[in-house]
């Protein structure tokens, strides 16, 4: 991670790509091998980040591929929430459909050919967001591990608004170091709720819970 820092202003492509793959490929192996069907999502939403880490650095072409690997992230992610609670608690989702509605409608007028794609990642990431509040205090998950979960998907939303603002509107001085902290941050907690999943917990969250309606 350090070295990625180091490097964000390092003309060659390989370097930057290889400093900034290596943090995640460390989580991916510090997370095998996968733990339950909360640890396979998440899992496999580290792997799709990788590879859009990968697909955004390499070059401006490939930036669509990088936002799709990024947005099947979040739905792994979102995913693996919902194997710990199917629970939609709709007064957790209004803050997130307000965040989603106002943050599409400022950069709309920025973002030109790219508003279908953008929007559609931004519903997306609010998504995973109201999921991960919304398995708050359910117990299919130990407690800790949700509030990293919950940590996770807010410190997520921060380095994606940072990053939209620096590629579509005006960056903030330092942002580039501000969007990396806090991305690698929000995939360590991540991280960090897979490995504390009590399996044998998960089957039974959901056979008790039902569909329920509360917030």
């Amino acid at each position: 991670a350090v070295g990625y820092l180091l490097a964000l202003d390092v003309v060659r492509v390989d370097v930057r790509v290889a400093a900034k793959a290596l943090p995640m490929l460390c989580l991916l192996l510090w997370q095998w091998p996968p733990l339950g069907r909360y640890g396979r999502w998440i899992f496999a939403g580290l792997a799709l980040s990788l590879l859009g880490d990968v697909l955004l650095d390499v070059g401006p072409g490939l930036f669509l591929p990088g936002l799709g690997a990024f947005l099947l992230a979040h739905v792994s992610y979102v995913a693996a929430y919902v194997t710990v609670s199917r629970q939609p608690r709709w007064g957790r989702a209004l803050p997130f459909v307000f965040l989603a509605v106002g943050a599409s409608a400022f950069l709309w007028p920025h973002l030109g050919e790219m508003a279908l794609p953008v929007t559609a990642y931004v519903a997306v990431i609010c998504v995973m967001t109201w999921r991960a509040w919304a398995m708050l205090g359910s117990p299919g998950l130990a407690r800790r591990a949700q509030g990293f979960a919950l940590a996770g998907a807010l410190l997520f939303a921060v380095s994606d608004g940072l990053l939209a603002l620096k590629l579509f509107v005006r960056p903030l001085p330092g942002s580039g170091y501000a969007i990396m902290l806090c991305y690698w941050a929000a995939q360590w907690c991540i991280a960090v709720s897979a490995r504390e999943l009590r399996p044998s917990d998960a089957s039974r969250t959901l056979q008790a819970e039902g569909v329920g309606s509360s917030a």
